[in-house]
């Protein structure tokens, strides 16, 4: 797991679309441990409050690009892979903003981020220690 995120730490994915994605998918899994870490560090690489509170919201908040739509849907249909799994319409999306390498390195983020949120929540990782 550290070896992807150090991989992931020298990628070229935005730390803004991390953030999205970190979250995101956290919020989804209910990693309370999780959220706290990456809403801090989102906050602290300048990202806005009010982006981070209407995040759950993304599809009728305006507040999101079309690129970062794209990266949230994906990152919804991974992290619910079991209901129906990545649409067609949902990876092409996302194929038309970015090259091959960065959706690859996006879908990284969206796995590792699912891992460590198993992890946190199977072991209960306390929010605060």
């Amino acid at each position: 797991m550290y070896a992807l995120v150090g991989y992931l730490a020298t990628s070229t994915v935005s730390k803004t679309h991390m953030h999205l994605i970190t979250i995101r998918a956290s919020q989804i899994n209910g990693c309370a441990f999780c959220l706290d870490m990456h809403t801090k560090e989102a906050l602290n690489d300048g990202e806005t409050a009010q982006r981070i509170f209407v995040l759950k919201a993304w599809k009728d908040a305006r507040l999101f690009t079309p690129e970062e739509q794209a990266i949230l849907a994906l990152t919804e249909e991974v992290t619910l892979i079991s209901n129906h799994g990545v649409s067609d319409e949902t990876y092409s999306r996302a194929a038309a903003f970015f090259d091959e390498v960065y959706l690859s390195q996006v879908i990284m983020v969206i796995v590792t981020i699912n891992a460590w949120n198993r992890i946190a929540i199977t072991s209960q990782s306390e929010l605060l220690k």
